[in-house]
């Protein structure tokens, strides 16, 4: 069988809840309205549920309007795209961009279910973050690039290995291939879904964000599944799952599509 696509998923909210989703518009940005939001310090520091974990239980709609949020014991809360009025200096691991700010009521919703001073940031209508390697494309509020591509073959390995099942939403990807060998997107340099091509640019460094339930946030015990990828997918000082990537069209991609290799190693 040939490599086909089985999987979409967004993240309005950077580390909130995934939307699974059958088809979607993709761009040299990324996905429609990955990550366009972040929660963050009142200076502008990037939060994520690698230090608060309960930001993965925040679910999320996303339209041209704005931001509804949902969370556990908290009413839902919209946020329109107009209270979004204000310049502010974001910072997300060592880059320092604008993004927009002022949406009050929805900073004390997050503040209180955080329980701590956080403010809700939207990239806005253009990003003004571009990529390291790749300065002509913009991203959002992203670990780095737009796209995390992971094939089901390689998330099958790893529970061989590991002798238990993890879900694939632990690694939260945007694409997931089926109908490959285990890790066969380690050799993709360029593939094509629809219309659209992608780079594939880097091996994607995993963090403690995967010890814990895509939904209840909830920790492995014994740093799972790190501990087991630490066995045979080490790099440095860490270990990888999954290839970052950057969408060179736009257009629309839907589940079930075929996947063609245009280059690999």
């Amino acid at each position: 069988m040939s490599a086909t696509l089985s999987a979409i998923y967004r993240y309005p909210l950077k580390s909130g809840a995934a939307q699974a989703l059958s088809q979607i518009t993709v761009e040299p940005k990324g996905l429609a309205y990955d990550r366009d939001w972040m929660v963050a310090t009142p200076e502008g520091e990037y939060i994520t549920a690698r230090t608060h974990p309960r930001l993965l239980q925040i679910a999320t709609i996303a339209s041209n309007d704005g931001l509804e949020l949902c969370a556990p014991g908290m009413p839902n809360i919209f946020a329109p795209l107009g209270a979004f009025q204000f310049n502010q200096e974001a910072l997300v691991w060592d880059d320092h961009f604008l993004a927009r700010s002022g949406a009050s009521q929805v900073n004390a919703w997050l503040s209180a279910y955080l329980e701590q001073q956080v403010i809700l940031l939207w990239i806005g209508p253009q990003s003004n973050r571009s990529v390291k390697r790749r300065p002509a494309v913009t991203t959002s509020f992203t670990d780095g690039y737009p796209l995390l591509i992971i094939s089901e073959g390689s998330l099958h390995e790893l529970n061989r290995r590991a002798g238990q099942e993890f879900e694939m939403l632990r690694f939260r990807p945007n694409l997931v291939i089926a109908n490959t060998p285990a890790f066969a997107e380690d050799h993709w340099q360029q593939i094509q879904i629809g219309e659209v091509r992608i780079d594939l640019v880097k091996p994607c460094e995993r963090c403690i964000i995967t010890t814990l339930h895509p939904h209840t946030a909830e920790k492995l015990p014994k740093a799972e599944p790190l501990k087991t990828l630490a066995n045979f997918r080490r790099a440095g000082d860490g270990v990888i799952f999954g290839q970052n990537a950057i969408a060179l069209d736009h257009g629309q991609i839907a589940i079930g599509m075929p996947v063609t290799i245009l280059k690999s190693v």
